[in-house]
């Protein structure tokens, strides 16, 4: 469980308190990360190389893409799919090729069928796994490098501890399993191809293995990298925000519920 701490004393959080807290802190996380996430995907897309030292392609640094994006969609694409991402993300081109999330899905369910909305899942349960286990080792072994005893009270908070152990774990754990994500966005963009033209040079792929094997021809290995900047950046407030804001609520429903529980026995003792 996020945030779980073994050591601490007190009692333990109840398992809908605890749910509660992870849905509030994977909202908010989203809402705030969402920019990086567009970016890494436009540069992940992008066929052509992203270097401001040979800048052949659309997008080729942080800064010039955020320019480029907010001059040509405006403010409010650096959210596009942000929808469909607090639904767990069915895909980038979602929400750019259609009207809206309703009009995808039928759309896409029409002409291409429900394995469309597989698309990039051999890469994805292949990273899957490691991610969420490196991720939750190395929070541990931040957390236990840089926390200090735990007090009494068992109360862990919200705390820079987490948010700097989280943000680590976050970017260590992204940057071993990066290329699998590569590989997904790729796979799942497949059969927008006219939509995309006036991006770059488009690919299409006949499975993971031969994506695997044209991006390494064509691009070479730093191709697998692509992106890599923005989603560290992400990964980092992701993974720290989403500890911390986790923590934090857990603790503002556990000082909410003693609260409650002290009025009670007040009011109790008052009517005696």
């Amino acid at each position: 469980m996020v945030g779980f701490d073994p050591g601490a004393k007190g009692p333990a959080h109840p398992p809908e308190e605890a749910a509660l807290a992870g849905s509030a802190a994977g909202m908010v996380t989203r809402a705030i990360i969402s920019p990086f996430d567009v970016l890494k995907i436009r540069f992940q897309l992008q066929i052509e190389s992203v270097s401001s030292q040979r800048p052949k392609g659309k997008y080729w640094g942080l800064f010039q893409a955020s320019r480029c994006i907010h001059s040509e969609e405006g403010l409010s694409a650096f959210w596009k799919g942000h929808v469909p991402a607090q639904i767990l993300s069915i895909c980038f081109g979602a929400v750019q090729v259609y009207r809206n999330m309703r009009h995808a899905v039928s759309t896409m369910c029409r002409s291409e069928g429900v394995l469309t909305f597989y698309r990039g899942l051999s890469p994805t349960l292949m990273a899957v796994f490691p991610y969420a286990g490196l991720q939750f080792f190395f929070y541990n072994v931040f957390k236990n490098v840089l926390a200090p005893p735990p007090p009494k009270s068992g109360n862990s908070g919200g705390s820079l501890t987490s948010l700097v152990s989280g943000s680590g774990a976050g970017m260590i754990s992204k940057a071993i399993t990066y290329p699998f994500d590569l590989f997904k966005k790729r796979l799942q963009v497949g059969g927008f191809e006219a939509a995309r033209l006036h991006f770059g040079q488009v690919r299409s792929y006949r499975g993971l293995v031969d994506c695997m094997v044209q991006i390494a021809k064509e691009e070479g290995v730093r191709g697998f990298f692509k992106g890599l900047s923005p989603s560290l950046v992400k990964a980092a407030l992701s993974t720290g925000f989403t500890f911390f804001w986790y923590e934090l609520f857990l603790n503002v429903m556990r000082d909410l519920r003693q609260r409650r529980r002290t009025d009670d026995l007040t009011k109790d003792l008052e009517e005696r």
